[in-house]
This record gives structure tokens, sequence and C-alpha cells, in this order.
């Protein structure tokens, strides 16, 4: 759907969609009949016609004849057996994911197809220029645009990954049944290609049977990169490039990058106690592990392109000494590795990695990388001791030690002269193993004497090549817990120093007139170096501010200065700002804490120890005042002053930047004061000019400000939140870049991106953006390669669009009060009804699958902050994903419409069709709401109520909520002036009707089967067959959380 993956008015073509629809759906039909018999294909025909028949009368008005299609459709859903309930429910799944597969690749379709796409880069720099934006100013902006996209592990993806990875193949295949050279036996073969998949789907286990850790997420997060940004990232590279040189005359610098990424996956440990420090100690070692592999793969095949010998005398000059340090070597060593002293330090050395085979990919065209054409999946597993997660291994008994905190050492332990035990003595049989096979693969290579004709390109990069390999065995043996030597002169730590030989290669091809060849392979892996860096995603650090609070009470206790957390916001900023001046840490070395505090201090120790080299910003959740920003600065600083003493030498980077979010109505309300009152302190500006640029970020959150105050007054209390953090930075010279924690449904902040960024308000996007993109948008948004680069370049050109020509501000004074007033009723139904009404919390229970989520097992982290019942702690994932099912949707509108009439009895009519039509924010935000109401379904939702909830009182609640569905849709159509729900996009509507005949059969068996369970809660087959039924309304709804 348009809110899923791209812009809200983007479509698509219809007959070759619904083509490709029916081919999925015909070969699914044949893949059933031959695993469960024509039987079952007479059951699934008479659901299906059933449901298609009543979805039909209800879209024709004729409601009362539908009500009696659908009560005998509820009939024979309720007479089936559990095992038909099971094959139907994973039927009628595997059909909305088949038609979910050939709708994100038809948008690719279509977008591949229009010779002028919309709001690409070509389309919106042309408009720019035609508007009258300087060529040169265009250029700047664009080269100095500082977007990231931070991927989270928010529990919203349903599916499992071999699942993903299936339907990716499928639609590879659909592709590739695009081409008008196939002929009858090339087809012949894809239709048994499809079928294969689509047979390997039906016999796969669609339900994770364990929980994920945070290292198995983060791992799903490395693959999205080297599954698709990866070769993405290219390409979208070159638009921009050759859309700047179109428009401007000049191409973007090389190693510019207007898109970075960011990751949360292993260091969001807010309400996560399974996110350790070690665990992202681990997860950044692996995510630099995967970096260099994937560059050691690209210098291979770049490598075997740049087999020309003429070159500049700089490069000549480096392959030399590279050659005769080579040949000095080779005569002076003894053995492939060394082990020095009693420490069993491993030492690699060096030696020139030339290629003793093809590479892989060096008989395709470079372009086949960036494009992502291959229907081949490659998955590699970085390397990861799975008793690291806890998981033991029955064939072999561990002698291991415990794992130990980061960075502490037991007393008396110690690496000199230990006697390794089992598990260690296999770990170094292991090392030994790999670098002893390493030593054997030089057996097949030719020497250096026998090599008179290698080329100078090839002598450099096969050096860059033997550094990297060495770099990722260092990781290895890091990950392993097996201690290695350190001498910086043998790594590759940064990013610069990885381009430097890249950019000497560049400059020398540029030279001797071969910039064709300068252009292609070598430019890509420039452009990826710098755009991915060392660590290919910097990971962020997310806590939540008490427990920080909680950290500098044991500290401020244990030292006899009293309990932190009881002092005035003045005087813990006296006591923060004198500690944040001084030299010594404050922390003493010894000191005896709780786990919880512990694991706080470890946290901050691996911070200090990985540095702003491998990690991004320090987050903290729930912020409200300054002393949370100065919390964090000196437990930061105090573990950088202690590690940087513990190594003997200063710490990898510089700091991290501490960014405060701000998440409920009333810390959003607050937050501009908080900034001022932290930029007016001294020590903290000058240390935001000095380590930081000048440059301070603020993370603004949609989801629990959604669930705290409803949608509406959400998004209104953000815009001025933004307005004023804005102003507030302005009025200290420091310059300010917005963190948009938005999730993937309208209730959580999602929404087309396109919409989103240019309604924010004016000022707020000047140039810089940060936005999180969580659970199953970042399958939908970058999961294939071209649907990745369209989602880049909007971002691109929204965030240029408002840079250069910010959106409107309301044009009249008066709106901003009719704002507010909207707001304020809106806000008070929707807490009245959620917070104040004593039946709600067990209507909720009751006529929703919530308490069931937890099945599910797709997150790590628990559903609830503390393990206590009500509202206020239940995340906002499962409250907005409970109500999707139930295709109420009750998130995004509830209050909506009581605003929205309060405003129009008060005769605002006329007032409020002119704001919809010129003030951006406003029109945003009623589209969604819109969008959203056309996707519920009041009377799916009324046969949730009158199956599952036992109560007449509690029934009256879901038919009030019923009435406030109702009233928000008749309210957003008289001020949108629209005549019915989605009527500037009928293909929303349409892509929604076209699922409707397997959707609501969906919705009605989980009715069933929750009916059924809640009274036999321990039938494992039962709890299948519900779990099933949420994967399947999760992929015909489009989203989850």
């Amino acid at each position: 759907m348009p809110d899923t993956t791209d812009d809200i008015a983007e479509g698509i073509s219809f007959q070759a969609f619904e083509d490709d629809c029916r081919l999925l759906g015909s070969l699914l039909h044949d893949v059933l009949l031959r695993e469960l018999g024509p039987h079952f294909i007479h059951l699934f025909e008479r659901i299906r016609v059933l449901a298609q028949s009543a979805a039909t009368m209800r879209a024709a008005g004729m409601e009362d004849t539908a009500a009696v299609v659908e009560r005998q459709l509820e009939a024979e859903l309720a007479a089936m057996s559990l095992e038909d309930s099971l094959a139907i429910a994973r039927a009628f799944s595997h059909y909305l994911n088949l038609t979910g597969i050939a709708e994100r690749y038809h948008r690719v379709r279509k977008s591949r197809s229009e010779v002028h796409l919309s709001k690409s880069c070509d389309d919106i720099f042309d408009k720019l220029i035609q508007g009258g934006v300087p060529p040169e100013e265009l250029y700047d902006t664009v080269c100095k645009q500082g977007v990231e996209i931070v991927l989270t592990a928010h529990p919203t993806q349903i599916n499992r990954r071999t699942l993903q990875y299936k339907h990716l193949r499928i639609a590879h295949l659909l592709e590739f049944n695009e081409r008008p050279d196939l002929s009858h036996e090339d087809r012949e073969m894809l239709i048994e290609d499809l079928v294969r998949e689509i047979t390997a789907l039906w016999q796969t286990d669609e339900l994770r049977r364990h929980k994920p850790t945070p290292v198995d997420e983060a791992r799903a997060g490395l693959h999205i990169v080297e599954q698709s940004l990866w070769k993405a990232i290219p390409r979208y590279l070159r638009r921009v490039s050759n859309a700047l040189k179109k428009h401007t005359g000049k191409p973007l610098p090389l190693t510019c990058t207007p898109i970075k990424f960011g990751s949360w996956m292993g260091g969001d440990r807010d309400g996560n106690p399974n996110v350790t420090a070690k665990v992202t100690r681990d997860v950044s070692l692996m995510s630099r592990w995967m970096a260099l592999d994937l560059y050691i793969r690209q210098l291979d095949n770049l490598s075997f392109e740049l087999s020309i010998k003429k070159c500049s005398e700089k490069l000549a000059s480096v392959a030399n000494e590279i050659l005769l340090k080579e040949s000095a070597s080779e005569e002076t060593k003894a053995s492939p590795w060394t082990q020095t002293g009693p420490q069993n330090i491993v030492k690699l050395q060096p030696s020139l990695a030339l290629a003793a085979q093809l590479p892989s990919g060096a008989d395709l065209p470079s372009l086949t990388e960036c494009i992502g054409s291959e229907a081949q999946i490659r998955i590699v597993k970085p390397p990861w001791n799975p008793k690291r997660q806890g998981i033991q291994i029955p064939t072999e008994k561990s002698d291991d030690s415990p794992v130990q905190s980061p960075g502490r050492t037991r007393p008396g332990s110690s690496h000199m002269g230990r006697t390794p035990s089992a598990g260690q003595l296999r770990k170094m049989l292991f090392t030994e193993s790999k670098i002893g096979r390493s030593s054997f693969r030089k057996l097949l290579e030719p020497s250096l004497s026998d090599r008179p004709g290698i080329t100078p390109y090839r002598i450099v990069l096969g050096n860059v090549k033997e550094k990297m390999m060495k770099t990722r065995r260092r990781l290895e043996l890091l990950l392993e817990d097996l201690p290695c030597d350190y001498d910086p002169a043998e790594y590759y730590e940064t990013p610069d120093q990885l381009l430097e030989p890249l950019t000497l290669c560049y400059e020398s091809l540029q030279s001797c007139g071969s910039s064709i060849l300068a252009d292609g392979r070598l430019a890509d892996l420039i452009r990826r170096v710098a755009t991915f860096g060392m660590v290919l995603m910097k990971l962020d650090v997310r806590q939540e501010s008490g427990r920080h609070a909680e950290a500098l009470d044991a500290v401020t206790s244990y030292l006899d200065l009293g309990i932190y957390s009881e002092w005035d916001e003045e005087k813990k900023l006296d006591f923060l700002t004198r500690e944040l001046k001084g030299k010594r840490p404050l922390v003493p070395p010894y000191i005896e804490v709780a786990a919880d505090v512990q694991e706080v201090l470890d946290t901050f120790r691996v911070a200090a120890e990985l540095g702003s080299d491998s990690l991004g910003a320090y987050v903290i959740s729930m912020a409200s005042n300054a002393s949370d920003v100065l919390a964090v600065e000196l437990l930061q600083k105090d573990a950088r002053l202690t590690v940087s003493g513990d190594m003997g030498r200063p710490c990898p980077g510089g700091t991290l930047r501490v960014v405060p979010l701000f998440e409920t109505v009333k810390d959003l309300r607050e937050a501009g004061s908080a900034i001022r009152k932290l930029l007016a302190i001294d020590w903290y500006r000058e240390h935001v000019i000095k380590n930081h640029n000048g440059h301070q970020e603020v993370m603004v959150g949609y989801s629990d400000s959604g669930k705290d105050a409803g949608r509406f007054t959400a998004a209104w209390e953000l815009y001025k939140a933004q307005e004023d953090v804005v102003a507030a930075c302005n009025e200290f010279g420091i310059k300010v870049t917005l963190f948009h924690g938005r999730g993937g449904s309208i209730g959580r902040g999602g929404g087309p991106t396109y919409l989103a960024i240019q309604s924010q308000p004016p000022g707020s996007v000047m140039g810089t953006l940060r936005s999180t993109e969580q659970g199953e948008m970042v399958q939908a948004k970058f999961g294939l390669p071209k649907t990745a680069v369209r989602q880049l370049e909007i971002y691109t050109t929204a965030v240029l669009l408002a840079t250069l020509r910010p959106p409107h501000p309301p044009r009249d004074p008066h709106w901003r009060h009719v704002m507010e007033e909207i707001s304020r009723v809106s806000c008070a139904h929707y807490r009245s009804t959620v917070y104040e009404d004593p039946s709600f919390i067990t209507y909720f229970q009751e006529a929703t699958p919530q308490a069931e989520l937890g099945y599910l097992n797709i997150g790590s982290r628990p559903a609830k902050r503390k393990a206590t019942p009500g509202i206020n702690n239940l995340r906002a994932i499962p409250w907005v994903f409970a109500w999707t099912q139930t295709r109420l949707v009750l998130p995004a509108w509830l209050g909506v419409g009581k605003g929205l009439q309060d405003a129009l009895d008060k005769g605002h009519t006329e007032e409020l069709r002119a704001m919809y039509d010129e003030w951006p924010f406003f029109q945003s935000t009623l589209d969604l709401i819109e969008m959203v109401v056309a996707k519920a379904d009041a009377p799916m939702a009324k046969h949730y109520d009158d199956v599952l909830v036992s109560s007449p009182e509690r029934r009256a609640v879901g038919e009030e909520l019923r009435r406030e569905l109702a009233r928000s849709e008749r309210c957003v159509l008289a001020v949108s002036g629209h005549c019915k729900l989605s009527a500037n996009n009928r293909s929303l509507r349409r892509l929604i009707e076209s699922r409707l005949p397997y959707l609501n059969p969906m919705n009605m068996l989980q009715v069933e089967v929750l009916r059924r369970l809640r009274r036999d809660d321990d039938n494992l087959k039962l709890r299948d067959a519900l779990l099933i039924t949420i994967n399947g309304i999760a992929a015909g709804m489009r989203n989850t959380g």
C-alpha cells in the first residue's frame, strides 16, 4: 500500500498487477490441490466465493443481504475442524502475501517504466531551477545534505526471515517474466521455478518458534544492507550525480553522499534487558566484519577489471614500494604466523592478496551489481559463537568461564601465562586451522618472481585486500574472545584510511585518460566506502533516563554526597556541570553496585572503547530536563577517562552526541524550555561547538505521544515542539537536526515519506534529518534494490524541497487557535475513553488479540515496560497492532471526529477547508487519517465484539467506538470536500477492495479461533491457527504496529 512503501499518490498499473495476482493465485491453487487434495480446494473456493459475494454486496450498498451471506460464512467457519481451520488460515495468508509481493514489484515496475518520474532528482532539480533557485545554491545544498535513515528492531516484522527471502525470489521471477525475449521453454522453466518457490513456502513453518535475540535482529538488519542497500547505493548516487550534472553542470563529488544509515539493532536497551553491553560490543564488531567482507568481495572484482598497466608515477611508486616490502617479507619470515611471548597473542604476517581464482560475478557487468537483478540470494553469516547467545551445544562439554562484563576482569585473572581451558584451546586450534588453510592457498599462487607482468593497480588493490583480510581476521579473534595484537598500521580502522589507496587509483586512471574505467566499479566502491564507512551502519545506544539517575544515585550515595534523584533540577545541574569541568573520574574503580546499575556503567565503558567511529548517538528516552543530558555526558566522560587510562592511549573516535528523546505530550510541550536551559550552560554549549561542530540533535517520539493523547493531538504537539526546539537552538546560534522516531502505522507516526517531510514546520528541515524505519517498513521500503533506490531519491528530494522551498506556515494566525481547540477536544475525548472509562481496558483485552500477541516471538523485547496492568505500561506497538488486527484501527482516529465536529459546530467550516487547501501540515494530517478510516471496517469490528465480548456493558463500549468511527469519517469528508473516502487515491481504494475476499475470512476465522482458544488456552494447534491468522491479517492490512 502507498502508506507503507511509497508516496500516497503513486499507484500501479492494475492490468499487469492483476495478471500477476491471477498467475500466483493459480499456482498456489495447484500447489494446494497437490498437497491437500480436491476436498480442501472445494472448501477453500466456497469460503472465498462467500467472502467475495459479501464484499461485493457491501460495496454496492446492499448491507442487509451482505449480512446474511456473512452469517452463512461465519457458520461454515465455526463448523470447521481444527485441521481444516489451520489449512484455510495458511492458504489465505499465503495468498495475501503473494499479492503483496506482486504489489511491491509493480510499484518498482511503474517507476521504471516512467520516463519523467515524479519526485525524482531530475524532476525536483528541474522544478527548483525553473522556480528561480540558482544552480550554485542547488549544487551546494545537495552536497551538504545530511540525511540518516536509522533501522530499528521494533517488533513489527511478522514474517520469518527465511520467508522474506523466498518472497524476494518470487519478486525476481516476476521481474524476469516481464522480459519480451523469453522463449516458450524459458517461460515454462520460469513457471516451474515459481511453483517450486510456492511449494517451499507452503511446506515451510511460517511461525517463529523462539523469540529472536538482539543479535538475530542485528543480523537481519545487516542482511538488508547486503542484499539490497549495498546494490542500491551506487545506482542512487549515480542518479543524483547525473541529475546534478544535467542541471548545474557539475557532478556529485565522489566521496559526497547525501544519505547514510544508522541502526538501533543491538543498541536499543530501553525496556529490553536482553540488550547488554556485551551485545552492543559484539553487534558493532559483527557489523565491521560484514563491511570488510563486502569490501573484500568488491576488491576481487575490481582487481580483475583493472588489468591495465598504464598509471601515474605516484601509483607506480606506491606499487614498487609494496613489491619491495613483500619481497623482503618473504625472505625474512619463517612461517605465516607467529606467537609473541607467553600471551598467546595471534599476529598475522603480511602477504600480497592476489586472487587465485576468478572472483564471483567477474563475468557480469558492474550494472548488475547496482540493480540487484540476480535472483540468487547470497547470505553471509558473520562469525558468531552460539554459546554467546546462551545456546548450549549438546555434543560438546563447555569448559569456558562465565562471560564477564565488558572491559572488566575478575581479580587475579590475566592472559599472561594462563593455561587455556579446553574450550579456549578449541578456539585456538580453529584459529590455527584457518590460518593454515590461508598458508596452503599460497602454494596455488605464483611467487612474485614468476609474476613479471603484474599490473600496478592489482598490486595496490591486492595490498588493500591483504590489510582488510587481516583486519577482518582480527575482528574474528575479538568476537571469539581471543587476544590479539594491536598495531594501527596493520589494520583499517577509519574510512579515510581505506579511501586513500582507492582515491589514488581513481586519480591515476583519470590522469591517464581512462576516466571511463575510473567511473565504473572503482567509483562505486569509493561511494560505498563514503556511505557505509567501516561499520555499514553506526549503532545508536538508547536507554531510559531513569536508569542514568539510578546509576548516579549509586555513585553519590557511595561518595556520601546524598541521593542524586532526590535533588531539585538546579542542584543537579550545579553538580553535573562542576563534575564535567573536572579532570578526574567520578566513579570509583572498585565500586560495588546493583546488577542493573553495573550494566549501565558497562554500557558506557563499551561506548568509550568503541567511540564515535563505531557508534552514532546516545539517545535518552523519556527525557524531560537538561539534567538528563548532562547526566549522560558525565557518565560518558567518566568512562572515557577510565578506559583511556586502562588502554594507555586515547579512546578511539570522539564522544557520542547525546540526544534527548521527548515522547509524552507533557515532555513535548516543555522540550523547547529544556533545550534553552541546556544551551544556556556555558560548558555544554562550548562542548557542542567544539566536539559536534555546533550541532545539537533532538529526537521527537510519535508512538508514545499518540498512545498518550491520540493521533491528532500528538501530531499538533509534535509540530509545536519542533518549532520551539528550532527557535531555542537559533537563539544560541546552534544548528539543530531533528530525529523523527516514526513507526510504520499511521497511529505511530507512519505514512508516506515525501508527505511527512513536506509537512514539517518551516525551518525544521535545514538540509539535515534523521528518521527511523521500523519492522515491516524496512523490508517494504528497502527489501528490493530498485525499491530502495526510489525511497532514497524520495528522501533526498523531499529534504531538498523542505530546505530550499520550506512549506508555508499557517497563513492566518487564527488557524493555530482553531488547531488548539480541535486538539483540546480531541485529546479530552481520547483520554476519557482510553484512560478514564473503567470498562475500557477489559473491553480492549476481550475484543482484540492483544493478550495473545506475545506468542508471536517477533521481537526480543517485552511488550510492556513494566509488568503491571493498564494501557500506560503497554508499549505503543502492541497497542496499535491489536487494533489493526480487528480492523478498527482505533489509535489513528479516536478523538478526531469529536474535535472536528466541535469546530464545525462553532462555524469554522470554511476556515477548516481553507486550512486543508493551504496548510501542508493540516492537509497531510487529515489525509493520513482519511487513509486509515478507509481501511477500517466497523462491521468486522462488531463481529469481534459479538463473539468475544461477554458483557453487554462492555459491548456498549464497542458500539460507541463504532459511532465515533462513523463521525470521524463524516467530519473528515466534510473538511476535505471529498465525496467518499480515498477519493484522491483511487488506487488505494481499489487495492483495499481487492484483498477483502481473502482478508475478511481471515478475520472471521481469527474470531472463531480466539473463542475456542480462550476456553482451551493450552491447545498448541489452536495457538498456531491464531498466529497464522495474525500473520495473514498483517499481510492484508500491509502493516502491523
